[in-house]
C-alpha cells in the first residue's frame, strides 16, 4: 500500500521558549482571482513559515497548509468526525522523526478551492490538533501532491499568492494566455513517487534535495559529505516534534554556497541539521537534504509537475 510521507510538515519546529497560549484571532483571506475557465490566483498567508490558503471540504470552511511534500490531501481528524464505516482500511505513514500509525482514508465526492472544484480524490485523516495549537490557527487539512499535480503551480512569495492553472497530461496549460511576468530560468527535476527530487551543488559537490513546500526551514543530513558539512555555520539548538509528541533537538545554522546550476544560486540560507535515515528509508531514495521556506522566499517559482521542471520568475526591479 502507499506511504504517505511529508517531509516536514510533521515536524514542527519550537524554539527553547515554546509558542505563546495567546489566541491571535480569526484569519481570513479575501478571494480569489478567476482569471480563467483553467486559472485562479489564490492569496495565502504565512503562518509562521507556512503556506496557509482559505478553501471548503465538505461544508466546512478554513485553513489548509500547501505542502508538496505530502502525497494525498489530508484532513483534520478533529473537524471531520464521521462514522468508522465511512472510511476505507487505515494504514501506515510516516514522517521525519516518526511512524504516524494507521490513518484512516476517506474517499470524497468534492473538494472546492474557491470556484476550483477538484472530485473523486483520496484523503488521509490525522489527527492535526497538535499542528493548531502551535500554529495557533484552526486547521482543516493540508494540500498535498495528489490535487496539486493536475496543475502548473506559480508559488509567489514577493505577492503572496499561488496561481492554479490546469495542465493536460503532457503538462502544457489549457490557458494559452502566458503569464505576465518574465520567466528567467528554468531547471529539471526528477519525480520520485511524489517527491521533487532537485540536483543541488553546495560547493561544487553534487547533492539531491527534495523540495517542499511546507519545510519551514530547509534541511541537511548530518550524515553528509565533510566537504558540504563545512559550510553549514551553527548557530543554535532547536527542538522538533514529531506528529506522537516525540520530541528531538537539532542544530540550526547557515548554509552557505548552494547553487541549482551556474546561473542560479542562494544567500545563505536558514538549515538544521538533522538524520534524514528514516525518510530515505520510506521512500527508498536517498536525499541529501530538503529545501523549503527559504528557497521559496528567495526564488519566484512555477512547479510543473507533468513536465518535471521548474521554472523562475523575475523580481521587480524595484522589490523593497
Amino acid at each position: 500500500m502507499r506511504n504517505l510521507f511529508t517531509f516536514f510538515f510533521f515536524a514542527i519546529i519550537a524554539s527553547s521558549h515554546g509558542f505563546s497560549k495567546s489566541n491571535p484571532g480569526p484569519i481570513t483571506f479575501p478571494k480569489a482571482e478567476i482569471l480563467s475557465e483553467h486559472t485562479t490566483r489564490i492569496p495565502f498567508k504565512l503562518i509562521d513559515n507556512l503556506i496557509v490558503i482559505e478553501a471548503e471540504l465538505l461544508n466546512q470552511k478554513g485553513n489548509f497548509i500547501i505542502d508538496t511534500g505530502s502525497e494525498t490531501l489530508i484532513l483534520n481528524k478533529v473537524h471531520f468526525k464521521t462514522r468508522q464505516n465511512d472510511y476505507s482500511n487505515s494504514r501506515e505513514a510516516s514522517g521525519v522523526i516518526d511512524f504516524i500509525d494507521n490513518p484512516l482514508e476517506k474517499r470524497l465526492r468534492e473538494f472546492i478551492i474557491k470556484d476550483i472544484t477538484i472530485e473523486n480524490k483520496k484523503s488521509d485523516v490525522i489527527d492535526l490538533s497538535h499542528i493548531e495549537t502551535s500554529k495557533k490557527i484552526h486547521l482543516l487539512g493540508i494540500i498535498g501532491y495528489d490535487i496539486l499535480k493536475d496543475y502548473e503551480v506559480f508559488i509567489d512569495m514577493y505577492l503572496n499568492q499561488i496561481t492554479l492553472s490546469r495542465v493536460n497530461y503532457e503538462g502544457q496549460k489549457l490557458d494559452p494566455r502566458q503569464y505576465l511576468e518574465k520567466i528567467i530560468d528554468t531547471v529539471n527535476f526528477k519525480l520520485k513517487k511524489h517527491t521533487i527530487v532537485l540536483e543541488v551543488s553546495v560547493n561544487d559537490e553534487l547533492l539531491k534535495f527534495g523540495l517542499d513546500t511546507a519545510a519551514e526551514y530547509n534541511q541537511l543530513n548530518k550524515r553528509t559529505n565533510k566537504k558540504v558539512l563545512k559550510y553549514f555555520f551553527p548557530s543554535k539548538r532547536l527542538m522538533l516534534v514529531g506528529a506522537s509528541g516525540k520530541k528531538i533537538e537539532v542544530m540550526a545554522g547557515k548554509l552557505y554556497r548552494v547553487k541549482l546550476s551556474d546561473r542560479i544560486y542562494f544567500a545563505p540560507m536558514t538549515t538544521l541539521l538533522t538524520n534524514l535515515n528514516q525518510m530515505n528509508e520510506a521512500f527508498g531514495t536517498s536525499l541529501d537534504g530538503i529545501l523549503g521556506y527559504e528557497f521559496f522566499r528567495q526564488q519566484r517559482t512555477i512547479i510543473n509537475y507533468k513536465k518535471e521542471k521548474l521554472y523562475f520568475v523575475e523580481f521587480p526591479l524595484n522589490k523593497q
